[in-house]
């Protein structure tokens, strides 16, 4: 019988009417039968005792809404041509163009013609449910000033270089953001800046007309946002800043008002949580694999009392809930062989050269297991985790285009800089997609879902992934008809601490169940790290279900797979090695059978003797195992 978990896709429209009533019919025999083996009278009873399960605290808007929730797929960080660097890449669109591409629009991209109109013609296969454009909040005057001819910036030589696109436009503003003390050209902005502030406030208030425009209950959602973008020395300490409604600032808080992580959520809070005008926010970190071992680092802006650094790791974990474990610039999880013997890590790192940079050589804490670990001690310390970090997974395009992940036609990201294989920096992905665990597609319900951690990410695929943590599991439960009733009723969904109990019950159960999107899944696997009593980390990959050998692979002159996998996995799992007196933290990964990578695809595509280097070059992996991730589950003693 088809479970009404396996019937979420229905309504994401991807399998057509009659699967729709087929789960339709399924799901009334599933409530059907509840109601018989519990004697409910009614359906609406029975909906009442599922409800009973989870309590939410908006109000439902939704005719499908599922207390169960649901998976919903979106991108929360998308580059338009507001975007400094975007621009100079020839990127044009704006962020209403975006949001209709995110609902199945086409969308013409870079390189442009003559006309300055885009030259390849890009669409999603599948729309998304929701998303947010995230422009860089540095230089949305700057960039507004020089690209409107008659503005009283646009003839200074800084506009006449910036206009002049590519390398020397993205440098010309970027030169601002990489110091510690950064400040804005006098020359474009007025000796105070305040030219810039007052033009940035123009394409702000687009951004959130754009948004409102394209936010459509229950069919699509879409947030305001931008992304804060700190790149002191290089090291990137960004993070997208994402707005529950319509309530936001004034301006957005960037990199240039609020040079330190500390500086932003505390003027968030000045401005949006505090503000008393029902403003709530916030931030995802992403490309910590970029941040020098900068973005997770423990030193509290220099505060030494516990009692002030426990406050700031407070508002760290409210602020900051979850973070982009993959995007185009790679995967943040874990990195092999650096500091981890899990061979799986090494999917879409860069490559051997640029990971060993001298001057910045990787760090641990670069990655997601650096951080959980480094909050497993933190947690010790302080009694507050400043790093209970569940995850997500998106794309970072600057070509206006959320959701464009698909391997065998993906065009790039960065513009005319990437337009083919010949141009494009190999290293990078098309990135991956966020996954939510909503009742209804709406943005208290998105939103609410992401303040919990209830979050997926994934390299690109639809995977949905679903982790449940508790201690009186059934080794049954996989296949019992009200599954997921019991495993919020009887544990923790992902995002949660492992539920206190005081009574002897051994190791604790997790129920992991997968389902596939359009490729068969290898193995489904639940990562544990966690801290002997002297505080050394250790960490354990294991296979739940399915099987890593299972023989499956492709031909990547054909890019045609073979073998076979499975279409869902669920296992209930028990911790073989549970310590009930160290702290540990569990997270799944999910992988698909392998398959041809998108320079693959765009090697095959072209005449042999037209194929650049990169197509021969052995360090460029001919295949992929896409894969989703789950947010965590903490255990504290």
């Amino acid at each position: 019988m088809m479970s009404l978990e396996n019937c979420e896709e229905s309504n994401r429209g991807s399998k057509g009417w009659l699967l729709k009533a087929f789960c339709s019919c399924t799901n009334l025999f599933v409530f059907a039968f509840i109601a018989f083996s519990t004697n409910a009278s009614t359906f609406s009873e029975v909906k009442a005792k599922k409800t009973a399960a989870i309590a939410t605290s908006f109000r439902p808007e939704c005719d499908d809404f599922e207390p169960l929730r649901q998976a919903y797929f979106g991108d929360l960080h998308v580059h338009t041509a507001y975007s400094f660097d975007a621009y100079a890449w020839e990127t044009r669109n704006d962020p209403a163009q975006a949001y209709l591409f995110a609902r199945g629009e086409a969308l013409d991209i870079a390189p442009l013609d003559e006309y300055g109109q885009g030259t390849v013609t890009i669409q999603l296969d599948r729309p998304l449910d929701f998303a947010a454009v995230t422009d860089h909040s540095e230089f949305l005057g700057e960039v507004n000033l020089c690209v409107t001819p008659g503005s009283e910036s646009y003839d200074t030589r800084a506009c006449q270089l910036y206009r002049t696109g590519g390398k020397i436009g993205v440098i010309g503003m970027t030169s601002r953001i990489l110091s510690p003390l950064p400040h804005r050209s006098p020359f474009l902005c007025g000796d105070d800046g305040s030219t810039c502030l007052q033009t940035a406030a123009g394409p702000w208030q687009r951004i959130q007309e754009a948004a409102a425009a394209a936010n459509d209950a229950c069919a699509f959602t879409s947030f305001v946002g931008y992304e804060y973008t700190g790149m002191p020395f290089g090291a990137m300490l960004h993070r997208n800043v994402i707005f529950r409604g319509e309530s936001v600032p004034e301006l957005p808080v960037s990199y240039l008002e609020a040079p330190t992580p500390e500086d932003l959520w505390t003027r968030l809070d000045a401005v949006c949580t505090d503000a008393g005008t029902g403003c709530e926010v916030l931030a995802i970190p992403h490309n910590p694999n970029f941040s020098q071992g900068r973005i997770f680092n423990v030193e509290y802006g220099g505060n030494s009392d516990p009692v002030i650094q426990a406050e700031i790791a407070a508002r760290r974990a409210r602020l900051e809930p979850i973070m982009e474990v993959y995007q185009h610039k790679g995967s943040s999880e874990c990195a092999f062989p650096f500091f981890t013997s899990d061979e799986e890590c090494s999917f879409e790192l860069l490559s051997e050269e640029e990971n060993e940079d001298p001057g910045f050589p990787p760090q641990e804490s670069d990655f997601l297991r650096g951080a959980l670990a480094l909050g497993l001690n933190e947690s010790l310390r302080l009694g507050v985790n400043p790093f209970k970090l569940g995850v997500i997974g998106s794309t970072d395009t600057h070509n206006a285009s959320p959701g464009e992940v698909n391997e065998a036609n993906w065009q790039g990201h960065v513009g005319k800089e990437d337009s083919d294989v010949a141009n494009s920096r190999i290293s990078f992905s098309p990135g991956g997609l966020v996954g939510v665990w909503a009742e209804e597609n709406t943005r208290d319900a998105l939103f609410q879902a992401m303040q919990r951690r209830e979050t997926f990410g994934t390299s690109g695929p639809r995977i949905r992934v679903r982790f449940f943590g508790g201690w009186d599991y059934d080794e049954g439960l996989c296949t019992a008809p009200d599954m997921l009733q019991q495993a919020y009723k009887n544990g923790v969904p992902m995002g949660s601490d492992l539920p206190d109990t005081n009574t002897d019950h051994g190791s604790p159960r997790f129920i992991l169940q997968a389902m596939q999107d359009d490729i068969p899944l290898q193995v489904a696997q639940i990562i544990k790290i966690w801290l002997d009593q002297d505080g050394s980390v250790h960490e354990k990959v294991f296979d739940v279900n399915g099987d890593r050998e299972n023989g499956a692979g492709v031909d990547p002159h054909t890019c045609i797979r073979n073998g076979s996998g499975a279409p869902h996995l669920c296992s209930v799992w028990q911790d073989p090695n549970f310590d009930p007196t160290g702290p540990a933290v569990y997270y799944a990964r999910v992988l698909e059978n392998p398959s041809c990578r998108w320079s693959t695809f765009a090697c095959n595509a072209l005449p042999a003797d037209a194929r650049p280097s990169q197509c021969s070059d052995p360090g460029v992996a001919k295949a992929v195992k896409e894969r989703a991730w789950s947010s965590p589950i903490w255990y504290q003693p």
